[in-house]
């Protein structure tokens, strides 16, 4: 086999590896809460932290223009060593929610250097076809995402300590993965310098903004979602007490088919174009918001999970597609920076949602609360649809 043929399987397993930190945290909730005396409102307040390190993250590299200055590979390398510590110091038996916060924060911070990495380093190898390969590699993110769940559910016989190590050390061996197997791909322009400049320069173009702006209103309500898909399972399970949810391994489903949402979207894209692809995952995301509160009164499980699990693929099925469109749009020799900058902005609307659905959640039993995640799908569909995006792609 040639090495060429094996770069982006390797980019997507390496995804796969290290974004599995991102809900490392969700995966041991309830044993971080026992363990440590925590509130129940911990859910919302880990997932901000790893957001707001995200942010963090991202606007640093951003500004510092880290993907385009240097070897894309060798950042994704030191990103996943630094995070996957940051990760592992969660086993330390004295903490408090402040320190669990700043080491969430610490991880968050260190997947900058690896989440929007990853697509600078596929976009350096695929011009063609970029939304299928995006397709793939955003697929694994989302089952990264959902792995801690799964891991949790694997080893009920063993501390939740074992569920922290092992995403630790796989979050490692994807960095490794990375380095050793990818090397500077054929595509990568490498930047001169400093662009201090390049947040506000990449807006300026009307076709890249009307993809960002479409990609922020999705992100207003996937990680959302994601956060809330164990809660909207407990409480299903609490309405209606006859049925029992195995819940880890059903989060962990839910939000793992949305990685083949992202695969079936990419394929999509190369027949119906990225941008109306996009457009249609959003909107049917929207239905799916804006009917949320009516399935929980459904006596049907399968009617109920059938619903979680469409919505689990809608909710995702457009990022890979909006990353094409961004990739597309953005000047060669900030790629890189363009897209940090744009998950820069689109995890900083995700705390403002996060904390808006947790703080009502606090204060009301109502399942009507999901219905306010569609007002990102329904913004982002106006910034499509208010300026059309000249070039069609279709690869």
């Amino acid at each position: 086999m040639k090495p060429a043929k094996i770069i982006l399987p390797v980019i997507v397993l390496s995804q796969f590896c290290c974004t599995s930190l991102w809900f490392a945290g969700n995966g041991v909730l309830n044993d971080l809460i026992a363990s440590f005396n925590l509130s129940q409102s911990a859910l919302g307040h880990l997932t901000s932290a790893v957001q707001f390190g995200f942010i963090t993250g991202t606007l640093s590299f951003a500004i510092l223009t880290i993907a385009d200055r240097y070897s894309p590979s060798r950042v994704f390398l030191v990103c996943a060593l630094l995070g996957s510590v940051s990760n592992m110091g969660l086993i330390w038996e004295h903490h408090s929610l402040t320190s669990i916060l700043t080491l969430r924060f610490l991880t968050g911070f260190f997947l900058a250097g690896i989440y929007p990495v990853g697509m600078k380093i596929a976009a350096d190898y695929y011009t063609k076809g970029l939304g299928k390969s995006l397709g793939f590699l955003v697929g694994a993110l989302v089952v990264g995402t959902a792995f801690p769940h799964l891991v949790k559910d694997l080893t009920t016989s063993f501390s939740w300590r074992s569920v922290i190590i092992v995403i630790s050390i796989l979050a490692a061996t994807g960095g490794l993965l990375m380095v050793l197997l990818v090397p500077d791909g054929p595509f990568r322009k490498k930047s001169s310098g400093f662009h201090f400049s390049a947040f506000f320069k990449v807006f300026e173009n009307r076709e890249f903004r009307s993809s960002a702006f479409g990609y922020f209103g999705h992100m207003w309500e996937l990680y959302t979602f994601w956060a809330f898909v164990p809660i909207m399972l407990k409480t299903y399970t609490i309405l209606h007490p006859q049925t029992s949810f195995n819940v880890p391994l059903l989060s962990f489903l839910i939000i793992g088919i949305g990685g083949l949402a992202c695969v079936l979207g990419g394929y999509g894209s190369q027949i119906i174009g990225a941008k109306r692809m996009a457009s249609i995952a959003l909107f049917l995301s929207c239905l799916c918001c804006l009917t949320s509160s009516l399935v929980f009164g459904t006596e049907s499980e399968v009617l109920f999970l059938g619903f979680l699990f469409f919505w689990g693929m809608v909710v995702i099925a457009d990022s890979p597609l909006f990353s094409t469109l961004v990739a597309h749009n953005a000047p060669k020799e900030i790629k890189g920076t363009a897209l940090t900058i744009v998950n820069c902005v689109g995890f900083s609307i995700t705390i403002i949602s996060i904390q808006l659905i947790n703080r009502i959640h606090e204060f009301t039993n109502s399942n009507a609360i999901y219905m306010l995640l569609a007002i990102g799908p329904i913004l982002g569909l106006l910034a499509l649809s208010h300026r059309t995006v000249s070039r069609t792609i279709s690869e």
